[in-house]
C-alpha cells in the first residue's frame, strides 16, 4: 500500500524552482568540503512526531489525518512502519530515531510490550537492510506511563527505578539488533515538582548509578554505541536535572562519566534554558562533548516547547558554524524532532514540512562554509583579543606571570584604553552572509 499518494520521490530542483515538493537548497550529492553534502549533515526522521502526533494540544483534540491509523493497535504499528520508511525514502533522508512506545503498543504487561517491540523492530530490520536506511538514535520512553510520575531513574520508588531499568536494558539490545549509532536518555521528567520533599543527592546518585548500569550492559553485549544525554531546563517538571549544556556536562564531570557520554542537544531546549542553540553547541564543543542535534524551533511569543520545524535561518547558520568548529557531527546527526503546526494536519504537510527544514540546513550549512572561508569570526575575534598575541598578554597566556607581577604591571599602565567592539555593524555584515 502506498501511503503518501502521488507524491514521487523528492529531488533537489534548485533554488529558480517553483515546485514545493522539490528541494531548492539541500542537493544531497554535491561535494562540499570534500564529501556529499548528506554525509555532513546526517538527516534523520523523529518517529514520535512524524508517526504518532495526531495534532492535540492542551486546548484542542487530535486533528492529523493519517492513512495509517486502524483499530487494533498492532495493525496501526506495522502500518506505521510502512509509512514511515516509504517516507523516508520518498524525502531521500537515510536516519531515523524513535522512542520504544512510539513504535509498539505497550500492551498489558512488560512482556507483552518487548514481545510487541520485537515483532515491529523485525519489520524495520527488513526495511534497513532493503533500504540502507540506518538507526541514528533510539531511547526509553520513562516519562509518558502514570507509573514516571516522579520520573524513572530519579523515581522515589524503587520498583520504578527498575522497571525503568528493565526498558533500558531492552532499548539497548533493540540498539545492537538495528545497529544503532547512538542511544539517548532525555529525562523527561528526571527532575523535581519542588525541592521540599526532594533528596536531591538521593536522585542524582541514583541516575549516575543508572548510566553507569547502562554502560555495563553496552559492553556485556558488544554494543559500542555512542551514549548521548539530551538537556532540557524544564516541563514538565519545575527544573530538571539535565537543564541545559554546562548543567549536565557538571553532572557527567562529578560523576566521572565525561569519557562515556555526549550531548544531544535540542534548539527548542536551549531557548527554553534561556540560551540560544548555538550557545549550548558551543558549551559542548568546549568539553569535546558534542554528539548530535534534534532540529526545531520555538516560538517566540509562546512559553513551551512547541517544537516547530526550524525555518530561521540566523539560528541554524550560526548553529552550523559550531558544527564546523567541531569538525563535523558523526557518529550524530541532525534529527527532525519538530511536529508539524495543528492546521498543518494533511498527510503532504508531513512531506512539506521536512523539505522546509532539510533545505534551511542547507542553506545554513552553505553560509557558515562561507563564513569560514572568509574567517568571519576568527578576524573579528583576533582583533578583539590582540592583547593577547604580545607583551603582558603573551604571558599570561603562556603561563609565565603570576599576581605580583601582573599588579607591578597594572601599577605602571593604568590608562587604560578599550576598543569599541562595532557590534551592529558586525551584525549587519552577517546579514549579508545570510540573506
Amino acid at each position: 500500500m502506498e501511503y503518501f499518494k502521488g507524491i514521487e520521490k523528492i529531488v533537489y530542483e534548485g533554488p529558480k524552482s517553483s515546485n514545493d515538493f522539490a528541494y531548492r537548497h539541500y542537493d544531497a550529492d554535491e561535494i562540499v568540503l570534500g564529501k556529499p553534502m548528506k554525509e555532513h549533515l546526517r538527516f534523520g526522521l523523529a518517529y514520535w512526531h512524524t508517526m504518532t502526533n495526531g495534532g492535540n494540544d492542551p486546548f484542542g483534540d487530535a486533528v492529523n489525518e493519517r492513512t495509517w491509523v486502524e483499530n487494533d493497535p498492532m495493525v496501526t504499528a506495522i502500518n506505521r512502519v510502512d509509512a514511515f520508511f516509504e517516507l523516508l525514502e520518498k524525502l531521500g533522508v537515510e536516519y531515523f530515531c524513535f522512542h520504544d512506545v512510539d513504535i509498539a503498543p505497550q500492551g498489558n504487561s512488560l512482556e507483552e510490550f518487548f514481545e510487541n517491540l520485537d515483532v515491529i523492530t523485525d519489520l524495520m530490520k527488513e526495511k534497513m537492510a532493503q533500504t540502507g536506511i540506518k538507526l541514528l538514535w533510539n531511547t526509553a520512553n520513562l516519562f509518558t506511563h502514570p507509573r514516571f510520575l516522579n520520573g524513572g531513574a530519579t523515581s522515589n520508588n524503587a520498583d520504578v527505578y527498575a522497571y525503568s531499568a528493565a526498558q533500558v536494558k531492552k532499548g539497548l539490545e533493540l540498539s545492537k539488533k538495528l545497529g544503532g549509532q547512538n542511544y539517548v536518555f532525555w529525562g523527561g521528567r528526571e527532575g523535581y515538582e519542588s525541592l521540599l520533599n526532594t533528596d536531591m543527592n538521593l536522585e542524582l546518585d541514583n541516575m549516575a548509578r543508572f548510566f553507569k548500569m547502562a554502560i555495563a550492559y553496552k559492553k556485556k553485549i558488544g554494543h559500542d554505541v555512542q551514549f548521548l544525554i539530551e538537556p532540557k531546563p524544564k516541563e514538565p517538571t519545575t527544573h530538571q536535572y539535565d537543564f541545559d549544556a554546562a548543567t549536565s556536562l557538571a553532572f557527567l564531570q562529578k560523576y566521572d562519566l565525561q569519557d562515556d557520554f555526549k550531548l544531544n542537544l535540542e534548539a527548542n531546549h536551549a531557548t527554553l534554558a534561556g540560551h540560544t542553540f548555538e550557545h549550548e553547541i558551543a558549551v559542548a564543543n568546549t568539553y569535546n562533548a558534542l554528539g548530535s542535534l534534534d532540529a526545531n524551533q520555538g516560538h517566540p511569543l509562546l512559553g513551551w516547547d512547541t517544537d516547530e520545524f526550524p525555518t530561521n535561518l540566523m539560528d541554524v547558520t550560526l548553529a552550523m558554524v559550531e558544527v564546523l568548529d567541531a569538525g563535523g557531527i558523526a557518529p550524530g546527526g541532525i534529527n527532525f524532532d519538530a511536529k508539524v503546526r495543528r492546521t498543518s494536519f494533511a498527510m503532504d504537510d508531513l512531506v512539506l514540512a521536512h523539505i522546509a527544514g532539510m533545505d534551511t540546513f542547507a542553506r545554513g550549512f552553505k553560509a557558515a562554509i562561507k563564513l569560514k572561508e572568509d574567517k568571519f569570526f576568527t578576524n573579528l575575534k583576533e582583533e578583539r583579543y590582540a592583547s593577547f598575541k604580545s607583551g603582558i598578554g603573551k604571558e599570561i597566556i603562556d603561563g609565565t606571570t603570576d599576581l605580583e607581577s601582573l599588579a607591578a604591571y597594572a601599577m605602571e599602565h593604568q590608562d587604560i584604553t578599550n576598543k569599541s567592539g562595532h557590534i551592529e555593524i558586525v551584525k549587519s555584515k552577517l546579514n549579508d552572509y545570510i540573506y
